[in-house]
């Protein structure tokens, strides 16, 4: 409906309404010239009582009380002219009285109580005035509608129909007062004339509070500009109706969408006389749709942006930056390890892990960027208008800063780390879906590198990237076309020269590529999740080959078989049944199976570490962790997580020779297990020298070249066999020669 002109919110009229009454004095109105001539009825009463009477004897009653009685006429002018009225009145009076009062023989003082007489008779004239013209105003709106409606009951005869014009008048009012829409009609200026139950519940008003008032009152401060000119178009003729979509204030403050469909009421020469609308409340209508849209355009868990919108945003941000330059950076980043959490503490903690990241990663976005979760634990964040590619950079730290204090869910303080892939784009315009492309190759790097940390692609990663994927390609098949088997390395017995077990390893010969090493498939089977079923193909090889096993001459039981888990596998709660199953199918007895963990994965979650550890050491099998020193190496860990074997890194092994200060730590070390109960492992032994100094520490275990590299399947039994000969005379002259030395 039309707004028409600015209105307060009483039912007063307009400042342009009081300029043009200014504007247009009302004198060719009769009645005004009546006030008038009231006015100077009282000029020509009060000059006649001075002829009438001695001059001196009045000469002390100031004038300014005989302009008192102008206020009657004044007030009268006001409740039939309002502002212009009055005002007019007022000053018809002072042109006629203060000419004559100023130039009487007044003290100053007394000029200044005229003056001031008729500046307080000149507001006051104004203020009754004005406010007596409002309430007319009111009146004859209402008056208007009682008219309309008497109207209907006279049953006047239209011309040339036969038919009442009221029955046709009253079906109206019928459907105008029963309607379920909000119907309203108001004048050519906007203050509304009649409204129904439908237009008062719609607004949260009742209808006395809402008759003639002006419409701009009621419609939102965006909107009042169309409505104008909406009505403008409809009162000109330039069209019949208009229909459009306006916002309303409820009464309450809270905003309502109406659809308006507005037309005018003509009188019989065919002058627009009111407007008239039919307002339909869509509010429900247009929130189901936002929802919708939000939906359709967000992620349901986090309420950050979803790949769609991400697209999108990254279009817009790609042809801006063509048009007016700048970078645009898009950053990947992946959760390190997230699925553990899943594992250990179920889906539920996860997801909560995941909004709170979120929040996180929101308070660190700013306003021209756009953060958007990818898919499960992975997170794409949109820079745009960038002026180098350390901006970029800087992003990638401020998003790995965020993780760097544990998340509490649940009572639980978990720890999450994050690897970061960076794209930075110029102002070529190329395709997202590339830049995404390329945000990926650089968060493999960055796993591939370490994890927790960033990785801002080059272009010479697209052969990487290539090779990767061919790889992977190839990988799946050497799975299925059985070009993957178990090799196996002896751990020898440092003190005996006996095989005690051997730790299966996985090789892969390709048909055209030769062995290709553990060190390039292993990752890529971890970053595309084929590590589960290389794991459950391992466990079940090497349980298997492990029953066919004798012991050596000089070993008192048989050799134990030592598989590697996975990250993802040693979190997975199907581990435990998986390792049941191999073992009760193969028939390995549990004491021959030990499975070893790296400490990163062991310390990640200490906790779920602890408990999957306990189970299957219940269970009989025996738990090593692997790589001890090259990861956090805290005491508090080792007797949380009480593995029952500890392994030694290589670099302890190969730099003890090298300083005093080495050889300690790696006396400290050996000594550490054996306090705990541990038996100790050491790795990467190559020279005699390294087996003579181990065996001085009393390193229960050694492993390493120096005694035989992993072997396939068909040769473990000739290790077995050699034991009592190569192992058993290099460690029984080690320890003749040792014993000479003593």
């Amino acid at each position: 409906m039309g707004d028409g002109t600015r209105a307060r919110s009483s039912p007063r009229r307009s400042r342009k309404d009081l300029l043009a009454g200014l504007a247009r004095p009302p004198l060719s109105d009769r009645r005004f010239w009546v006030v008038q001539a009231a006015v100077a009825a009282v000029f020509l009463a009060r000059l006649g009582t001075r002829f009438a009477t001695d001059r001196a004897a009045i000469s002390s009653v100031p004038g300014s009380v005989w302009i008192l009685l102008l206020l009657v006429p004044i007030v009268y002018a006001g409740r039939i002219f309002g502002f212009v009225g009055s005002a007019g009145a007022a000053l018809s009076g002072v042109g006629l009285f203060a000419p004559e009062e100023l130039l009487a023989h007044h003290s100053a003082t007394g000029i200044w109580e005229v003056l001031s007489a008729l500046g307080m008779l000149l507001v006051t004239a104004v203020l009754l005035g004005d406010g007596f013209e409002e309430r007319r105003l009111l009146r004859e709106q209402l008056c208007l509608q009682e008219r309309r409606r008497a109207e209907l009951e006279r049953g006047a005869i239209q011309a040339g129909a036969g038919e009442p014009v009221a029955r046709s008048e009253r079906r109206f009012q019928l459907a105008f007062e029963n309607n379920t829409a909000g119907m309203a009609i108001a004048d050519l200026e906007g203050r509304l004339v009649d409204v129904n139950r439908a237009y008062c519940e719609m607004l949260g008003y009742e209808a006395k509070e809402l008759l003639g008032r002006n419409l701009v009152v009621f419609t939102h401060p965006d909107d009042r500009s169309l409505t104008l000119e909406t009505n403008r178009r409809i009162t000109s003729g330039e069209v019949d109706q208009t229909a459009y979509v306006k916002r309303y204030l409820h009464k309450d403050g809270r905003v309502v969408y109406g659809d308006v469909l507005t037309g005018v009421m003509k009188d019989e020469d065919g002058r627009p006389m009111h407007l008239v609308a039919s307002i339909k409340d869509v509010s429900k209508e247009r929130e189901l749709a936002a929802q919708l849209s939000h939906q359709a355009l967000h992620d349901p868990l986090t309420g950050l942006a979803n790949r769609v919108l991400f697209d999108d945003r990254l279009t817009q941000a790609l042809a801006r930056g063509a048009r007016e330059g700048g970078l645009v950076a898009v950053l990947l980043l992946d959760l390190d390890d997230f699925k553990g959490v899943n594992d250990s503490y179920g889906h539920h903690v996860g997801d909560q892990l995941l909004v709170a990241l979120a929040r996180r990663f929101e308070q660190v976005t700013r306003k021209s960027d756009t953060l958007s979760r990818f898919g499960g634990d992975e997170f794409l964040y949109l820079a745009a208008g960038l002026s180098s590619p350390a901006e970029a950079e800087e992003v990638a730290r401020r998003l790995l800063d965020a993780l760097s204090e544990p998340v509490l869910i649940a009572g639980t303080r978990l720890e999450q780390r994050a690897s970061i892939g960076v794209v930075v784009g110029g102002s070529s315009g190329r395709e997202g879906r590339e830049l995404v492309q390329n945000a990926d190759t650089a968060l493999y790097e960055a796993k591939r590198q370490g994890k927790a940390r960033h990785v801002v692609f080059s272009s010479a990663m697209h052969e990487l990237a290539s090779n990767r994927f061919e790889l992977l390609r190839e990988l799946r098949q050497a799975f299925a076309s059985g070009e993957l088997s178990m090799h196996y390395q002896p751990l020898v017995d440092l003190g005996t020269g006996a095989v005690a077990g051997f730790e299966a390893l996985m090789r892969w010969e390709h048909p055209t590529r030769g062995w290709v090493p553990p060190g390039e498939f292993i990752p890529l089977a971890e970053q595309s999740g084929l590590i589960s079923e290389l794991g459950t193909f391992a466990l079940g090889e090497a349980g298997a080959a492990a029953t066919s096993w004798r012991p050596t001459a000089g070993g008192a039981c048989l050799p134990y078989v030592s598989v590697n888990l996975s990250a993802c596998q040693f979190h997975d709660p199907d581990l435990v049944p998986a390792v049941e199953s191999v073992l009760a199918s193969t028939g390995l007895p549990p004491r021959r199976l030990v499975l070893e963990i790296t400490e990163s994965v062991a310390l990640a979650d200490p906790e779920a570490s602890k408990r999957v550890i306990e189970h299957f050491e219940r269970l009989g099998v025996h738990v090593a962790l692997d790589d001890f020193g090259t990861g956090y190496s805290s005491l508090s860990y080792l007797t949380l997580l009480r593995p029952s074997i500890i392994k030694i890194d290589h670099s302890f092994v190969g730099s003890a020779s090298e300083s005093i200060y080495n050889y300690t730590m790696l006396e400290a070390i050996v000594s550490l297990g054996h306090k705990l109960n541990m038996t100790m492992v050491a790795e990467g032994v190559e020279t005699p020298e390294q087996l003579e100094r181990l065996r001085h520490l009393g390193c229960d275990l050694g492993q390493g070249y120096l005694f035989s590299p992993a072997v396939p399947s068909g040769e473990v039994a000739r290790v077995l066999d050699s034991t009592s000969g190569s192992f058993g005379q290099q460690v029984a002259s080690l320890a003749s020669r040792h014993e000479r030395s003593a």
